[in-house]
């Protein structure tokens, strides 16, 4: 029987036909405002996959005495591997109809298997003496060479060519740096390049904690309610008390500056929010039909909650997820610009922090790693209230 012939003879509209992730999806794009942050997100990810071939000391290839090697390829770690796993993944299942869940499922596991695969097979040197290549290419002991676009690495610090220091963009027309060089003497744009990584991976590492922990702690307040609801509730509010900068800056000074630390703490002092959100959700939701024929057949609690029940509540948690991922960038940043962030990594805040030295103003130090921080937080609220407005009924009809 063809679809017309179900509906008594009228065709099912193309919006019917579409799921609703995929009527969202549309409406989201149809906005400018998401269209500017998803395009400069999607730049960012790009930079962070591909940022060892972007900003490198080493050659992308090389022929000496007849025979080719890439040495970038052998300072690759178990990052690299993992994210270009992760993206090839990803853009395999991009173009196929399977369920966002098994789409993300897919990708998590390529990211695990890279990077799984990259700590057993990948072995990049401890010492890596960035100059060497540039003196054997000055020497002519090189046939052929093709290097990156930006021919630094972010740890490079150029002791080959004296104490350079900070200079401001294109000073040295020998050796031109596009962004200038940081106090260190190491290329701006080069860092920036690699900055990303950190900037992308706090955001959605501690927001996926955050999610994970609220989505569990409000779905049970939500749908037990009573005694579970009231004592959640003031677990919530105790963690709402905390101060997020004030317990990074203590475990800082307790256990040394850890990204991963960062990220773990952001994401435990975040998720009340979340709660919240999950909690108004499933108190609407528990009394719904379908709710109560799911329990009346008796299906687990975990299929209740997080097959019948999420799915329904899950816009204002997508919504308060693209503000929290920039709220997490922010606090990197600002613990960086503080000067308790990472300390040999590159980081948008930490160059940030360089922006006055010795009482002089590098305007440079200031506006491109300020205007990536901008940008970024900026891309991902455009996104967030994109979101908002397509998942919200009222103003949907209002419209």
């Amino acid at each position: 029987m063809t679809e017309s012939a179900s509906t008594g003879g009228i065709p099912t509209p193309p919006s019917a036909r579409r799921s609703y992730a995929a009527q969202v999806a549309r409406e989201v794009l149809a906005r400018w405002g998401a269209r500017v942050g998803l395009a400069w997100i999607g730049l960012l990810v790009l930079v962070a996959v591909f940022a060892p071939f972007l900003a490198s000391s080493h050659p992308l290839l090389l022929v000496q005495e007849g025979r080719l090697s890439s040495p970038v390829l052998a300072h690759l770690g178990a990052a690299d591997l993992a994210l270009l796993a992760g993206f090839v993944a990803a853009v395999a299942v991009a173009f196929g109809r399977p369920p966002w869940s098994r789409r993300l499922a897919v990708v998590l596991a390529a990211l695990l298997v890279g990077g799984g695969g990259g700590a057993l097979f990948l072995s990049p040197p401890d010492l890596v003496i960035h100059a060497q290549y540039r003196e054997a290419e000055a020497r002519g002991a090189y046939d052929w060479v093709l290097r990156a676009p930006v021919p630094y690495s972010p740890k490079d610090y150029l002791r080959d060519r004296g104490d350079t220091g900070l200079q401001p963009p294109l000073a040295d027309p020998a050796h031109p740096h596009w962004l200038g060089t940081d106090v260190n003497g190491a290329d701006v744009l080069s860092r920036m390049i690699h900055a990303t990584r950190i900037a992308l991976g706090i955001g959605f590492v501690a927001t996926g904690i955050a999610l994970g922990i609220g989505v569990v702690v409000g779905g049970l307040m939500g749908y037990f309610s009573g005694v579970v609801d009231m004592i959640g509730m003031r677990i919530v509010e105790i963690f709402e008390a905390i101060p997020t900068l004030f317990l990074l800056l203590t475990f800082v000074a307790f256990f040394g500056r850890n990204l991963y630390m960062m990220m773990v703490i952001i994401g435990l002092t975040s998720w009340s929010g979340y709660a919240r959100y999950v909690r108004a959700e499933f108190l609407k939701l528990r009394q719904q039909d379908y709710v109560q024929a799911a329990v009346a057949c008796g299906l687990p609690l975990r299929s209740i909650l997080f097959r019948h029940m999420l799915p329904n509540g899950v816009a204002p948690i997508l919504v308060a997820a693209s503000f929290g991922v920039a709220s997490a960038i922010l606090a990197e940043a600002t613990l960086s610009f503080l000067g308790l962030g990472l300390v040999d990594d590159p980081s948008w805040g930490q160059m940030l922090n360089q922006a006055v030295q010795s009482s002089t103003f590098n305007w440079w130090m200031a506006l491109f790693p300020g205007g990536a921080i901008f940008l970024t937080v900026f891309a991902y609220n455009l996104v967030g209230e994109s979101l908002r407005d397509a998942l919200d009924p009222y103003l949907e009809r209002k419209a």
